[in-house]
């Protein structure tokens, strides 16, 4: 597989917790559906923050919890079907396909995907790449455009903030 067509739309700094929330929030506001959104970095470094905020910026009034142990959740809001894939534990990339995430993702499907690069050529392309990560003791997002879809939504989000 061809690795798409990447750049860096623009870093932001996110001095904590409620930052990490706010930046979801502006994505919650103009993403559309379908859109795959790669979430990087360390653990701890905010990965789950932003797409618990996400998914709860969108209507969503439950627990949002990471799906670390069952690879993936799917919430219902704001007229999408979230996916929540974390991959951190998995073992082996072909595993994605007994979790049907080319069947479950459509036009309806926003994917959220939490340590990417271990499902390999198993997940369908980014339209961005948000990489959060701390230099300095401050944190950041750089957000990496990957389609025009994704080069669009950073635009949106940017003139947001």
């Amino acid at each position: 597989m061809n690795a798409p067509r990447q750049e860096i739309a623009w870093t932001r700094t996110v001095a904590s917790e409620q930052a990490v929330g706010e930046l979801a929030k502006q994505f919650a506001a103009v993403l559309q559906p379908p859109a795959v959104m790669y979430l990087r970095g360390d653990l701890g470094a905010g990965k789950t923050t932003f797409a618990r905020a996400y998914i709860h910026a969108l209507g969503f009034q439950g627990y949002v919890k990471s799906p670390s142990y069952g690879l993936l959740e799917t919430y219902k809001a704001g007229g999408q079907n979230v996916l929540h894939l974390d991959l951190y534990r998995i073992e082996d990339p072909e595993e994605l396909e007994y979790l049907a995430i080319r069947d479950l993702f459509d036009e309806t499907a926003v994917l959220l995907v939490e340590w990417p690069d271990r499902g390999e050529h198993y997940l369908p392309a980014p339209d961005l790449v948000l990489e959060f990560g701390e230099k300095d003791e401050v944190r950041f997002v750089v957000c990496t455009v990957c389609s025009e879809n994704g080069r669009g939504l950073a635009r949106k989000v940017r003139q947001a903030s």
